[in-house]
């Protein structure tokens, strides 16, 4: 991750992970991508063979003897729940996938997992849910196999569904008992009105109460979205693609392709700023300015640039944290990063503030330091440090088969092609002091501004 404090903000679920599709127009400043395919940052090959059904099989060979990572990524996540009062069900899924089928119910397909050595989980967000295992390279006909099985004959009875839905339930408190959770969920019920997004992955409380009762639309939502047009398979590590090919044509090719597509009504312009505070005296005090931003694209400069913008501003060594951390004592930490998302998200900047009455400080320093960005160009020398370090650091995660997997799954669940991710990072180099001003005069004005405070008051005097 490349921002500060990344471990708490994501555990907080206040980060969305980066990755992402709708087309922006471009400002001025930041032109549209050449139509031609950019040197290639990514440093493994990527052989891509799409199914007849619709089924995309993507494999990365990859050194690491003995061993392979297997993922399928649906591209259905919380911004897929369309329905009132049906949110939830795309993490839902990410449980009930687990309970198994006729041929492998739960406790054979554990033992299974053993027999191979593989560890096998699941994660949901607003837009996708990935399923992944990583085991022993020489069984990988066997993880096809039961990983085909469950996604084409999951088989789970009403008590199974009840007892599911509790556990999201349970789930859902849990989560709840944080004030970062809790503020993530008022900031994008505050925030957006129309869009999907409105929720957050967990789903509306009153919904989750009400997930018991909703069997039959369980059914609905596996049968729309549980299909190979949604999917990609993803096969990193020791292996090779004519026979990884070989092996989904042999376990896939007989799963039958959908014809659901969901209308997702796109949120209006915001026009006023808005609030959402949580008071609580025993918490420390903390800010969040959520600014509307753009959706993930390939096709311009602007999530490059406020890529690059946010790192700048928030670094160790950057004005901003030298003055509010290290002289003043202000806060505890400072950051923020673009969320990388399908559909217009937003962009998030959080600060844990020491004392309360400090919070309209420390959001008017913030903005003051925004609003230098829009009017004075930044350094040329530490522009280019800042872009070389981002794509270094990429770089640098990029050591195991389950890390590759997981960096091309973030572009494939937002694109649906893996190859997003070179063009994207080849937009890094193209990014000027123009075009970090302007995101910053697009994107940071005070109409398309959520804020969310924790403090001791009733109100947070914003």
């Amino acid at each position: 991750m490349r921002n500060l404090f990344p471990a708490l903000l994501l555990a907080a679920g206040l980060l969305a992970a980066p990755g992402a599709d709708a087309q922006k127009k471009a400002p001025p400043a930041a032109k549209a991508a050449s139509v031609a395919e950019p040197a290639a940052l990514f440093p493994y090959p990527v052989q891509q063979k799409l199914l007849p059904n619709g089924l995309n099989v993507v494999t990365v060979p990859f050194d690491s003897p003995g061993l392979a990572s297997f993922f399928l990524v649906v591209r259905a996540g919380s911004r897929d729940e369309v329905e009132p009062g049906h949110t939830g069900f795309a993490h839902f899924f990410e449980h009930v996938m687990f309970r198994g089928t006729d041929k492998y119910p739960k406790e054979k397909y554990d033992e299974v997992l053993k027999s191979i050595g593989a560890s096998a989980n699941a994660n949901t967000s607003l837009d996708r849910t990935v399923y992944h295992m990583t085991g022993n390279a020489a069984m990988l006909e066997k993880m096809f196999e039961v990983e085909a099985d469950r996604f084409q004959h999951l088989k789970y009875s009403e008590h199974d569904f009840k007892a599911e839905a509790g556990a999201v339930k349970g789930e859902y408190t849990k989560n709840s008992a944080s004030l970062y959770s809790q503020l993530n969920e008022k900031v994008a019920d505050a925030a957006f009105d129309k869009h999907t997004y409105e929720h957050t992955t967990m789903g509306f409380f009153k919904d989750i109460v009400d997930m018991p009762n909703q069997y039959q639309y369980s059914l609905t939502f596996f049968d729309r979205f549980y299909r190979p047009e949604y999917t990609t398979l993803l096969v990193v590590g020791d292996v090779k693609a004519e026979q990884v090919n070989k092996l989904a044509e042999q376990y896939f090719s007989a799963w039958k392709r959908g014809s659901y597509q969901p209308s997702i009504t796109s949120e209006p312009a915001q026009t006023a700023p808005r609030a959402v505070h949580i008071q609580n005296a025993n918490f420390p005090p903390f800010l969040s300015l959520s600014y509307r931003g753009p959706a993930y694209t390939d096709q311009n400069r602007e999530l490059p640039a406020l890529d690059v913008l946010t790192t700048m501003l928030f670094a160790e060594n950057s004005p901003l944290y030298e003055k509010l951390v290290v002289k003043e004592h202000k806060v505890r930490f400072v950051g923020g990063s673009p969320n990388y998302t399908r559909d217009p998200y937003l962009l998030s900047i959080r600060a844990s503030v020491v004392k309360a009455e400090d919070i309209p400080y420390v959001r008017d320093e913030i903005t003051k330091a925004l609003n230098q960005l829009k009017t004075t160009p930044v350094d040329a020398k530490r522009l280019a440090d800042t872009k070389s370090a981002l794509k270094y650091g990429f770089l640098m995660g990029l050591d195991a088969s389950d890390q590759i997997a997981n960096a091309l799954a973030q572009y494939i669940w937002l694109t649906g092609d893996p190859q997003s991710l070179n063009r994207f990072y080849a937009l890094y180099d193209q990014v000027t002091p123009a075009d970090i001003q302007a995101v910053a005069q697009k994107y940071f004005v005070p109409e398309h501004l959520t804020i969310g405070t924790i403090g001791p008051n009733a109100a947070s005097g914003l």
